[in-house]
């Protein structure tokens, strides 16, 4: 698989890279570098020295240049070249030996960010960004993160915040109505899950309350945890093995079953059915089984239904991995893709991927939520109060492996009111609208065909200021590449063929 971030040659340049200004500042000259040695004979330490670390005022002042700066730096994104340009160890020539002792102004530290920190940015929201997979960003859900970090509450319970609760059951409501997922899967029907950083939590989380319940019927120890089984496709994003590698799983018990071009790189059930029936030949246990909603590699599609089939007979426990697609599901025409996700136990989605809200957003449903407090909660005495122990309210840090957590629903909230629901299925539409003129390009030039074969060219439509001309420049890219490997006789060009990456 080649995969790369596209980069137009008109973004190429370091030198077209504009000077943000803020428009409610003037930033002043960066003074040389000092170590915090050398400001300590300018700013002498004193215990009645302190400058004020939460002033409202000083607050509202900074406020307006940090919030100006972002402006114009998506006013701007179009002028940088999407891949940074430095060289491994910039930094640690630019910036000072060690922090310093006095207080810095905020002009000089903007300052900074736009001379030493832009430059070594990766830009994930440039419009001309198609690697990887989406990262999309919007005005609510970076003021819904504002939001957050000023609030700055530690919503471990009820108690600790009832607003951070009651609103994350809500706003998971709301979104898996959306979805149409079943109602098994709400909090208005017994379910209900809980919004975690990233898929590598929503897949912990879930093997762990799937290896608890297999051992429970089992037995534990050595012997027991040592025969029980995952399974995935080799199409399945890393993070999987590594959960499973976490949780006590044997390397060599993880089963990878292979995809092809035949299935469109899901995985097929009579693979996985074969797997299963030759581990159980062997003495082995079937736990867990990990479907895909948009591999990262081929954006595949793994068939819910007879998966789900396969592992009901044999009482595996399937999370549907929709980090990638799964934001699609809310426009009804997308929906298909997840049908059989009823047979499933669990299902998530990263709403930072192509939802429009920032990183880090992974909502996790399941069905029984009962499973995850089994293996996961904790009664500590000062975590303990009324709500709690009356059992009326839901208490987030025994559906989670951490116990600290931020006030994530508050910007997924706001991205759901702000866009509104038929603004938001527009959204997806229109990329994949310009997926789909991607792939008639393609079907145009004969040197390439619109299928998964041993070499593939990734491009992932979804970032949020990504327009049809960034896709046709991306395009022209791709065929002076090829042009280029035409000229010079490079063998074997025939041979790569695109997956669009985007659904």
């Amino acid at each position: 698989q080649l995969q790369c971030i596209i980069t137009p040659s008109k973004y190429q340049s370091p030198s077209h890279a504009p000077k943000l200004k803020s428009s409610s500042s003037t930033f002043s000259a960066t003074p040389a570098a000092m170590t915090s040695h050398e400001f300590a004979d300018n700013e002498p330490e004193s215990p009645h020295n302190v400058v004020h670390p939460l002033n409202p005022e000083e607050f509202r002042r900074q406020g307006h240049m940090v919030i100006d700066f972002i402006a114009d730096y998506y006013n701007n994104i179009e002028h940088y070249p999407v891949l940074s340009q430095v060289k491994p160890g910039y930094l640690r020539h630019l910036l000072p030996r060690s922090a310093p002792l006095a207080a810095e102004p905020i002009e000089e530290i903007i300052k900074d960010i736009e001379t030493h920190i832009i430059p070594g940015i990766t830009h994930w929201q440039h419009p001309a960004h198609f690697a990887y997979f989406p990262c999309t960003a919007s005005t609510a859900g970076i003021l819904g993160e504002l939001l957050t970090a000023g609030l700055n509450v530690v919503g471990f319970s009820w108690v600790a915040s009832p607003a951070a609760t009651e609103l994350e059951a809500i706003v998971m409501d709301w979104l898996g109505e959306l979805l149409n997922l079943p109602k098994p899967f709400l909090f208005s029907g017994n379910g209900g899950g809980v919004i975690m950083g990233t898929t590598c939590e929503a897949l912990l989380a879930t093997l762990v309350a799937a290896r608890d319940r297999k051992l429970a019927e089992i037995g534990e120890g050595e012997i027991g945890i040592g025969k029980l089984v995952v399974y995935c496709s080799d199409q399945t994003h890393c993070a999987f093995a590594k959960a499973a590698k976490i949780v006590g799983i044997k390397q060599g018990n993880v089963r990878v079953v292979p995809a092809s071009k035949t299935t469109s790189f899901g995985l097929c059930p009579d693979e996985l059915y074969q797997a299963v029936r030759s581990d159980r030949e062997l003495g082995l246990v079937p736990m867990f089984l990990c479907a895909t909603v948009g591999t990262t590699p081929t954006a595949a599609v793994d068939p819910l239904q007879p998966l789900c089939r396969v592992a009901r007979e044999h009482d595996i426990w399937v999370h549907v991995d929709a980090a990638y697609a799964g934001a699609a599901c809310v426009c009804p025409e997308f929906r298909h893709v997840i049908d059989g996700v009823e047979g499933a136990d669990s299902f998530s989605l990263n709403a930072h991927k192509w939802f429009l809200t920032t990183l880090d957003c992974c909502c996790l449903w399941v069905k029984d939520p009962g499973a995850l407090r089994r293996s996961l909660s904790t009664n500590p005495e000062y975590l303990r109060n009324q709500a709690s122990d009356e059992g009326g309210v839901i208490t987030r840090t025994g559906r989670q492996v951490t116990l600290s957590r931020r006030f994530r629903s508050l910007k997924l909230w706001m991205v759901l009111r702000s866009n509104g629901v038929a603004n938001l299925r527009n959204f997806l539409r229109s990329h994949v609208r310009m997926a789909e003129d991607f792939e008639k390009l393609v079907a145009e030039d004969g040197r390439f065909a619109v299928a998964g074969g041993i070499y593939m060219l990734r491009l992932a439509v979804g970032a949020t200021l990504t327009e049809t001309r960034h896709v046709v420049e991306a395009w022209k890219v791709v065929r002076e590449q090829a042009d280029a490997m035409d000229v010079e006789g490079i063998v074997g060009l025939r041979a790569i063929e695109p997956m669009i990456g985007g659904p």
